[in-house]
């Protein structure tokens, strides 16, 4: 389960190598990457500027894999990519997030 924290002011998610973590206290949400063994720069935006929670697959056509994440989409249109291991792990990740925001439609 990538859920590593779930308390009513803070979540954090893990999956490999990226961690996303909601925070109501600084009013962020964060999304680490890293890159082999370096850290990349995070990157923030305000919970305010988020819109929706999503949940995106594909087929891999070399392999016929389904790969699936959940999308964090932002009020500007852009989205960022959190990788799950399937379609269900996407959606419980999609359904913990817009719960935290109470974001449900």
């Amino acid at each position: 389960m990538p859920i590593t924290e779930n308390t009513p002011r803070r979540l954090v998610l893990k999956s490999g190598s990226m961690t996303l973590t909601l925070d109501k206290d600084v009013g962020k949400a964060t999304l680490q990457r890293k890159f082999l063994l370096w850290n990349q720069k995070p990157v923030e935006t305000p919970l305010s500027d988020i819109a929706d929670f999503t949940v995106d697959t594909a087929v891999d056509r070399a392999s016929g894999v389904e790969i699936c994440h959940t999308m964090v989409v932002l009020q500007s249109g852009a989205a960022w990519a959190f990788p799950a291991e399937n379609k269900g792990d996407a959606q419980t990740n999609a359904t913990a997030m817009s719960n935290f925001l109470d974001l449900r439609a």
